[in-house]
């Protein structure tokens, strides 16, 4: 099978959740045997018009991220390119337009991938997007429902999760150096000052907190935890790759998702399947509460004292390292429901 991702932007111009998804698919297929090129703004060196990146091919749409210069020159790009399956993100919208005019005319069908509403982008141009695919994939019920405002009809979303390396999780050694942990992206929406203030609250116990990420908000985030006479007690680790981050997940007990946009909780479902107790502030544009429903090592709060009492209930909780409970979520059977919705929308079309 061959599949055309269009997205203008990778993670070489802007690593996101969009330009992550769209990386980590990409790779699965390509690793499972699959053709793949993703269409997109230069970003390698050169004036090569394609480039081959962990058994990738990236072509050039255009020299530099420019929206109106990439839509008008995607159908030529996706006429040359004759894929089985087109797969668009959903920002910007004028790409999925483009997109579905050269679909049409090939009789190949149009999945679109939608990450998230982005601000900025036309609610306008949303509708139409949602209206043109033959397929809408998102991430969780939470993005699912946005999709559903723009016009998609139900039966045309398919939540895909993100995935996880159940085989990594499994072998990778355990490393105790933090009992509490929070992870992700240190932006305006990482809320982590929440997590501080519930270690705050518990100053008179023994624990070991870290923080894993990186962002415009992490000098903020350590001058509070030493505001609040913790930061003897916090490591903040900065970014790790899953290698680096998997072990200390595995030692941890207790994972904290606070941030309050989230499409997906990447983060907290590796710490699930790596056998943390996940504690999750509910907030209302973030699906993170959706993975601890029905799930015997998660529970919802909404306070930095509630976080703090469950950190103190979760003591009671068997330690784990492996949670088989996830092993759904493992990226071969992700990287089936992709395949699966694929070869349903190529049916549809007569090519498989």
């Amino acid at each position: 099978m061959h599949v055309a991702f269009v997205s203008m932007l990778t993670v070489h111009d802007l690593d996101a959740g969009a330009t992550r998804r769209t990386r980590r698919t990409a790779r699965l297929l390509a690793g499972r045997g699959h053709e793949v090129t993703v269409l997109c703004a230069r970003w390698w060196g050169g004036d090569l018009p394609t480039f081959e990146h962990d058994g990738v091919t990236y072509r050039a749409v255009t020299d530099v991220p420019a929206a109106g210069t990439f839509a008008a020159r995607l159908p030529l790009a996706l006429r040359d390119v004759d894929a089985d399956v087109i797969q668009a993100v959903n920002s910007p919208p004028s790409h999925v337009r483009a997109a579905k005019a050269v679909a049409r005319f090939l009789r190949v069908p149009l999945v679109v991938d939608w990450w998230a509403d982005r601000p900025g982008d036309s609610p306008a141009g949303y509708r139409r997007a949602a209206r043109a695919a033959d397929e809408i994939f998102t991430p969780s019920r939470m993005i699912h429902t946005r999709v559903r405002e723009h016009g998609a009809a139900g039966e045309d979303v398919s939540v895909i999760p993100e995935p996880v390396d159940m085989d990594l999780v499994r072998s990778a050694p355990v490393d105790e150096r933090a009992d509490l942990l929070y992870a992700r992206d240190l932006d305006g929406t990482s809320n982590v000052e929440t997590f501080l203030l519930a270690l705050a609250e518990l100053r008179g116990r023994d624990w070991r907190a870290a923080v894993v990420g990186d962002g415009p908000n992490r000098t903020d985030a350590e001058r509070m935890a030493r505001d609040l006479r913790i930061d003897d007690r916090v490591e903040f680790m900065g970014a790790l790759p899953p290698e680096e981050f998997v072990p200390i997940m595995k030692g941890a007990h207790v994972f904290a998702q606070t941030a309050t946009r989230e499409p997906f909780a990447t983060n907290l479902l590796w710490a699930l399947a790596c056998g943390c107790v996940g504690i999750v502030e509910y907030q209302v544009d973030s699906s993170a509460h959706e993975l601890v429903e029905n799930c015997a090592r998660g529970v919802r709060v909404t306070s930095p004292q509630e976080l703090a009492d469950e950190i103190v209930a979760a003591a009671d909780v068997e330690r784990l390292a492996v949670n088989d409970a996830f092993d759904d979520y493992d990226q071969r059977e992700i990287l089936e429901r992709y395949l699966t919705r694929y070869r349903a929308v190529m049916d549809e079309y007569g090519l498989f």
